[in-house]
């Protein structure tokens, strides 16, 4: 790759959304918890006319930290990703430039009644590993029942009301009891299959649309990319992450 086209500076220099995720933007942090760092960037659009295309992710280059070119953000933001979409709705935002604050208003263009299906298979996914942890070691790993109880509610939520809330509020101790393994794991059992049968209840009369709004996202997408070919070369969006 060019220089200015490695990994490292692209998530320097052309970052328009950086947020924290995981425990802290759920409520859910400890003193132990670590930073997680989601983020977007903007590959330049005359990079994309190179043999050698610009990345769709990049790990890096500070721990903990993940970032996405937009394009493939917005791709699996309309498959309403669980990571994507509650990346968009973090409450911990660390930076968001012209652009940035451009895809945080587009948020609702993303939402759909899709998110229950997509919700749904990845909470049965991260069940069934639970699961075999009770069979091989006689209880699942705390943490991560916890974060998928967490998961189940913001979905049935999400389907009640059509706004995605990522903080846990009022839920905070409960759940920490769980990463605790202060609650018997048939019980958290019990509370999963409640939530994911209220999920499916509320997804019969939700708010949502049944499809995104892909011509919106795909509209902004466009623009983007125009203005990013105009660009004087050189130019790029100093993020300050």
């Amino acid at each position: 790759m060019r220089p200015h086209s490695t990994p490292e500076a692209l998530v320097r220099d052309h970052t328009i959304y950086a947020c924290v995720m995981g425990s802290r933007a759920f409520g859910l942090a400890t003193d132990g918890s670590d930073t997680d760092r989601r983020g977007v960037f903007l590959a330049p659009t005359p990079l994309f006319w190179l043999f050698e295309k610009p990345p769709t992710h990049v790990e890096g280059p500070a721990e903990e930290q993940f970032s996405w070119e937009l394009e493939r953000f917005c791709t699996l933001a309309l498959r309403a990703n669980p990571n994507i979409l509650e990346c968009l709705h973090s409450p911990l935002v660390e930076y968001a430039d012209d652009t940035g604050r451009e895809l945080l208003a587009l948020r609702g263009a993303f939402l759909s009644r899709q998110a229950h299906e997509t919700f749904a298979r990845y909470a049965l996914g991260q069940h069934k590993k639970l699961e075999a942890d009770v069979r091989v070691h006689g209880a699942p790993r705390w943490k991560h029942a916890m974060h998928l109880l967490r998961l189940l509610m913001s979905c049935r939520d999400l389907l009640r009301t059509g706004t995605l809330t990522i903080d846990v509020g009022d839920e905070r101790e409960r759940l920490l009891e769980v990463k605790r393994g202060e609650v018997p794991w048939p019980e958290i059992e019990s509370r999963m299959t409640r939530l994911a049968a209220e999920a499916e209840q509320a997804s019969h009369r939700s708010p949502l649309p049944e499809e995104p709004d892909r011509r919106r996202v795909e509209d902004f997408l466009v623009r983007t990319r125009r203005a990013s070919a105009e660009a004087p070369a050189g130019t790029s969006s100093p993020s300050g992450v």
